[in-house]
């Protein structure tokens, strides 16, 4: 793949803020919770540190590291989100702020974070390399910066490859490479002093039937909003119809409820 300029890089970040702020990522990411904390807590952060939480969509990680006493910033591409993430806190009275702003161009100084999270966020911005010198650009030295990024190989890598087959790509590197381990030493290279990797599971589950997971994508997940909205009627309907095999495939519940375990790869890195 060829470089990409910066005014391509520029229109796609537009199209990828739309793509996040439509449909309604906050009720949707309600059901992330879970995972976001299970995450979170393996990180075994002290209260009191400073902790940054990149592509923090509506809080669903950075709101359990500041109920713990956490000191928490989030950074989101889209306003809508850190809008919501903000009200959260406030109507909490959490010590958490949250800001608009872009994972290839951090709003912050050198090494102003002791922690510097990413849970399946920044890995969607189109120049990953520009990703990895942010993260570690702004983790203090002996700092952690900890990620968790869906695998190629894993549920969501395989409903990234159903997606497209219905829509162009995209022009940006695949985000699941991040979920590769030769991919990710490459990208965070001697930036960290320390770095440990290891494949994890997240639970999907949901209180209703595989085709209802599918419409509940469809309508506040954003990327699944905009994808479904770009197709017409009957190109639509088959893209809905092989969603809906392949959560019926995986579900471990019964029909009536969903449940998927999605492969995500955990990374550990100690900033050098």
């Amino acid at each position: 793949m060829t470089a990409m300029s910066v005014s391509e890089a520029d229109e796609l970040k537009a199209r990828l803020k739309k793509t996040w702020s439509a449909g309604d990522y906050d009720r949707f990411s309600r059901y992330m919770e879970r995972g976001a904390r299970l995450f979170y807590e393996q990180l075994d952060i002290p209260p009191g540190c400073q902790l940054l939480d990149v592509a923090c969509g509506s809080g669903q990680l950075a709101l359990w590291a500041a109920r713990d006493g956490i000191e928490v910033t989030g950074v989101d591409i889209a306003p809508n989100l850190v809008r919501r993430a903000g009200a959260r806190a406030q109507a909490e009275g959490l010590n958490a702020r949250f800001l608009e702003g872009d994972a290839e161009s951090l709003p912050f100084e050198d090494g102003n974070f002791d922690v510097v999270t990413s849970l399946v966020g920044a890995m969607f911005a189109p120049r990953p390399e520009l990703v990895a010198r942010e993260l570690l650009r702004v983790c203090s030295p002996g700092g952690m910066i900890a990620m968790g990024n869906w695998t190629p190989e894993g549920f969501v890598g395989q409903m990234f490859r159903t997606f497209a087959k219905f829509i162009a790509p995209s022009g940006m590197p695949s985000p699941v490479l991040w979920g590769d381990e030769t991919v990710v030493r490459e990208r965070l290279g001697t930036g960290v002093s320390d770095l440990k990797m290891a494949h994890r599971h997240y639970d999907l589950d949901y209180p209703f039937s595989p085709a209802e997971t599918v419409e509940l994508f469809r309508q506040y997940y954003g990327p699944t909003n905009r994808a479904f909205d770009s197709l017409d009627e009957r190109s639509s309907n088959k893209l809905r119809e092989e969603l809906e095999a392949l959560w019926s495939t995986h579900n471990r519940a019964g029909n009536d409820l969903t449940f998927v375990a999605a492969e995500y790869l955990e990374v550990i890195a100690v900033r050098a």
